[in-house]
């Protein structure tokens, strides 16, 4: 279980973002896509907002993805497998580089084709709670002309990276600036932040 943490935390170590192609199991990314599928089919996911509270605002032409929270209280067993999962790679984070995360937050994001989020940084201005960003891809054959690229902006390069399925993405929410390209078909992830609260 952890040479994909060790994955993950080198590459982040070495480049300033951590990249593990197979940090979900085949078994777990195909689960999290039927339910992606069927949640969509039940109307439970909801458009996505910029800033939080009372600075919440919507504004399509910055970000057109569609959200579902991730809760434990759900009793899914597709997410309760991804949140035993994190919960473990925080315990190793922890163990091996004392970050100090006690919490985390999880949502699935769904972009339709056409769909965007324009560059950004994760932590709020008013809020310094956010730590990391981990974004975990099920998008099954994945091809370059479908878009939809990660780019995160590191200090010498920008980094476009691919959502395939089963991949990760791990970098720091108060540094690295990143956006979604538009995306020529439907993409799925789940994306969340580790957390010192």
């Amino acid at each position: 279980m952890n040479n994909h943490f060790d994955t993950i935390i080198e590459s982040y170590l070495q480049h300033q973002v951590g990249i593990d192609e197979l940090f979900l199991t085949q078994t777990l990314a195909e689960g999290m896509q039927q339910h992606i599928r069927q949640l969509e089919k039940d109307n439970s996911f909801v458009n996505a907002g910029i800033g939080n509270r009372d600075a919440l605002q919507y504004q399509d032409q910055t970000r057109g993805d569609r959200i579902y929270w991730l809760d434990k209280s759900h009793e899914n067993p597709f997410e309760l497998e991804f949140l035993s999962r994190i919960d473990d790679f925080i315990h190793y984070l922890n163990s091996t580089c004392y970050t100090g995360i006690n919490y985390c937050e999880f949502h699935y994001a769904l972009y339709d084709s056409g769909s965007f989020y324009k560059r950004h940084i994760d932590q709020f201005r008013d809020d310094p709670n956010r730590k990391f960003s981990l974004i975990s891809y099920l998008n099954e054959d994945w091809l370059e002309e479908d878009g939809g690229q990660l780019l995160v902006y590191g200090t010498d390069a920008v980094n476009s990276i691919s959502p395939a399925s089963r991949k990760a993405v791990f970098f720091k929410s108060d540094e690295m600036e990143h956006e979604v390209v538009a995306t020529n078909r439907k993409r799925m992830s789940v994306t969340g932040w580790l957390k010192q609260i």
